[in-house]
């Protein structure tokens, strides 16, 4: 029995190399979780705890593959004593036998009241050994889910697996371990509750904590992005000198100087965005296909993210933008000079607009002759629901990437068509406003504005997050 005060305990068990490790680091958030390809990696029973605020609140433990199940099985039919104690008494009769050091190291936890999570390959057939093995944790007594995890799409034995583990546990449920979004894992973890009536209240409690700390997560990463969009409408780079000849090459440089600013910035916001949803050792990459892999500048990005040219035209229209040649926006044939606004410093203010006219502001001279030519602040509306886009599908990505996936993720290839393939484009005119106020603001250094604006982009960023977190789509943009 386990009271409200316990913290709940299971053993991750199964056959070698049937995703337990992976099981294990998907539901502990934990991509420290050693996961390898070769059977029998994982030799001893390692637990990893979820800490919350400092307190471990569950406990899933990796273990050893079955050794010898139908001779275990043998043993334990053979067993007379009382039913509770049938696994330390294993143990303790075959604790200096070799043959079976992985069968009691595996039975170790179970021993010592864990609940037990059973992980299946349900893309291969049902075995002789497998139906051992499921009988032996039957006659544990503790409280036992299966996980039905297929390795292979093209092979399915799962209602041959259903109907096998129906008969052993008092759960199952299909669970891919490199797949799982966040969704799946509370699904999961709402179908432990029913193994046992006395493992409810605990379990209610672990999902409920779970449940807030992803709530604070996303407000952690809601300011995050906000703070990326500022960062970047405000940036701007300049520089001074006083050789009039040089202006193509301080232009080229400038340019060069900005888009590697701006780029360094959203990295640094997506790494922290990484480390809020606990991807802290394995670096997952992106899909060649993605999005995210072309340069926040180039066509491609301007063709697919962002606003609609005539979403575009009404926001620019509301906040003063400057949008440029709309005409060449919506054909898509734009580059660097598509998203920047640039003009010389020393007052002359004057927005520029297109690749070709980027710096063509004129120079200004100041102190002697000498001449400064400025990049930024951007003064493009479109370049504000761009950034946006690029985080709310980097942050897809972090979310549903489980900790217990090593290979590429897939997604969906992006055409050479000119098609709006990210969020912001199919956002109601009610978010569309409080994303204008909120560049307006920035754009007027209106500290007040930038304020309640923030808040107001905040408060949708969070409200997108959690659409896309309790989505169990396996579609990522």
């Amino acid at each position: 029995m386990i009271d409200n005060n316990t913290i709940p305990k299971f053993a991750i068990v199964g056959h070698p190399n049937e995703g337990k490790s992976s099981v294990v680091s998907t539901l502990s958030e934990d991509d420290s979780v050693v996961i390898s390809p070769t059977p029998g990696e994982t030799v001893t029973c390692c637990a990893f705890p979820v800490t919350i605020d400092g307190k471990e609140i569950i406990s899933f433990i990796d273990t050893p593959g079955f050794q010898n199940p139908q001779k275990t099985l043998a043993w334990l039919k053979s067993y007379t004593g009382p039913d509770e104690l049938i696994v330390k008494a294993f143990r303790e009769a075959h604790k200096n036998d070799a043959d079976f050091k992985h069968d009691c190291k595996l039975l170790s936890p179970i021993a010592e009241g864990a609940g037990i999570i059973y992980v299946v390959d349900g893309s291969r057939p049902l075995r002789n050994n497998d139906k051992a093995e499921m009988e032996i944790l039957r006659m544990t007594g503790r409280p036992r889910m299966a996980i039905i995890n297929s390795k292979e799409i093209d092979n399915d034995y799962t209602d041959e697996w259903k109907n096998a583990s129906r008969r052993h546990f008092n759960s199952t449920r299909i669970f891919n371990a490199h797949k799982a979004t966040y969704a799946e894992r509370i699904a999961l973890l709402e179908s432990l509750k029913a193994i046992d009536q006395d493992w409810q209240a605990a379990l209610e409690k672990v999902i409920i904590a779970f449940k807030q700390d992803w709530k604070r997560r996303n407000a952690e990463a809601a300011e995050i992005v906000c703070q990326l969009v500022a960062d970047c409408l405000e940036h701007s780079v300049t520089k001074s000198y006083s050789d009039e000849s040089r202006e193509d090459s301080v232009k080229k440089r400038l340019q060069d100087q900005y888009k590697q600013d701006i780029g360094n910035i959203e990295k640094k916001a997506h790494k922290k965005i990484k480390k809020q949803f606990k991807h802290n050792i394995f670096n997952f990459d992106l899909p060649v296909q993605s999005i995210l892999n072309e340069d926040l500048f180039s066509k491609k990005t301007c063709q697919v993210l962002g606003l609609k040219p005539w979403h575009l035209a009404a926001a620019a229209a509301t906040t003063g933008a400057v949008i440029g040649a709309k005409i060449d926006l919506a054909a898509g044939g734009t580059t660097f000079g598509a998203f920047m606004a640039t003009g010389a410093i020393a007052g002359a203010g004057t927005a520029l607009w297109g690749g070709k006219r980027l710096l063509k502001g004129g120079l200004s001279p100041f102190k002697m002759g000498n001449f400064e030519l400025k990049v930024g602040p951007n003064e493009n509306i479109q370049f504000l629901y761009v950034l946006l886009d690029r985080a709310l599908i980097f942050y897809s990505y972090t979310i549903n990437w489980a900790h217990g996936r090593r290979d590429m993720p897939e997604s969906n290839k992006l055409t050479k068509e000119k098609t709006k393939t990210g969020f912001t484009s199919e956002w109601d005119s009610g978010r569309k406003n409080v994303c204008n106020s909120f560049f307006k603001a920035i754009r007027t250094h209106d500290a007040y504005k930038i304020a309640e604006s923030k808040k107001q982009l905040i408060k949708i960023l969070k409200s997108v997050f959690n659409e896309i977190s309790q989505s169990e789509s396996k579609f990522i943009r």
